[in-house]
């Protein structure tokens, strides 16, 4: 029998949220819906990868068809690899194929991937970092979604999106590995906007590419760094905000997993990967021809988040969650 999990939130705020098992009930009414996006991740789209170009390709055709309505969608870090070339294929591929109108994006550890490789493209750790700086790369992806910094603010049907992202790469520190590194004004600017979202008994969706630590599927310490470098600030202050929702993917791991959506204090969501969704357990290993990712809708009461195989076209059964 399945179940969903229901995370208490809106009237139970001030007592705490309580994570339970609930047997899987009828969804809400679609008329009762306020609002639909979606939360892509890991697309790594690149000219010369024509598997990446045609399962992103299939996963925008598929979500035009299965929630057409959707107001967002939400491609939340790993565009490709940093190039030029790859935003320019990037924007064609968005040209090409139906999506919602309103697009986010947040920064990934592959979008500095362009220091691995010498000016002819080819994969060159010896000479890393090949010319590139971490400024050139920041500025590429900050001209492509047209933002003036990695952390910004929007707006969707009177809910708080806030997008957060990485301001450093291994270049300048190599401490910071794969890491997100969030300067002190990029956490104190989400601190003021966390108060001010608060004043509202709301949801509040957060994006950061990389996880927490020891949190969601895939997140374990042990060969992956520690997500966030400065995880324990960035945990507190999540903390304190139990409407939080807080979505990540640079872990690949498929939906199916028993941690895609995990609650301490505040509620994490894993959304796999488009390009490589990939087992929990052993070595690296994706399955071919699954690309997957979420689906999220909102409602008076709750939060629906489910999973999406987009390339079987259908919905992940274990990858069903209520917030409620």
């Amino acid at each position: 029998m399945h179940f969903r999990f229901a995370l208490m939130i809106g009237t139970a705020i001030a007592a705490g949220l309580a994570l339970h098992a609930v047997e899987g009930a009828a969804l809400i009414q679609p008329q009762e819906r306020i609002m639909t996006f979606a939360v892509l991740s890991d697309i790594h789209v690149q000219n010369w990868d024509k598997r990446a170009l045609q399962t992103f390709g299939q996963a925008l055709d598929d979500l035009h068809h299965t929630v057409p309505q959707a107001e967002a969608l939400i491609i939340n870090g790993d565009l490709g690899n940093g190039n030029p070339e790859d935003y320019r294929t990037l924007r064609q591929m968005l040209d090409k194929h139906p999506h919602p109108r309103r697009i986010f994006y947040t920064i990934g550890n592959h979008e500095f991937y362009r220091m691995w490789h010498d000016r002819l493209g080819r994969w060159s750790p010896d000479t890393f970092p090949n010319g590139e700086t971490e400024a050139a790369a920041s500025q590429r992806f900050l001209s492509f979604i047209g933002e003036p910094k990695v952390y910004y603010e929007r707006e969707v049907r009177g809910f708080r999106f806030l997008f957060l992202g990485t301001e450093r790469y291994r270049q300048s520190d190599p401490s910071v590995q794969e890491d997100a590194f969030l300067s002190a004004a990029q956490l104190q600017w989400l601190e003021a906007k966390l108060k001010e979202a608060a004043s509202v008994r709301k949801p509040i969706f957060v994006f950061l590419h990389q996880p927490l630590p020891d949190t969601v599927s895939g997140s374990g310490r042990e060969g992956s760094g520690r997500g966030v470098v400065q995880h324990r600030k960035l945990k507190a202050l999540l903390s304190s905000y139990p409407q939080v929702l807080l979505f990540s993917g640079h872990s690949h791991r498929e939906l199916a997993q028993p941690r895609t959506v995990v609650r301490d204090h505040f509620v994490m969501a894993n959304s796999s990967s488009v390009r490589d969704p990939s087992h929990e357990a052993g070595p690296y290993a994706p399955e071919a021809g699954k690309s997957e990712g979420l689906i999220v809708e909102v409602y008076p009461d709750r939060v629906c988040i489910r999973g999406r195989d987009f390339g079987h076209r259908s919905w992940v059964p274990e990858a069903v969650y209520t917030v409620q």
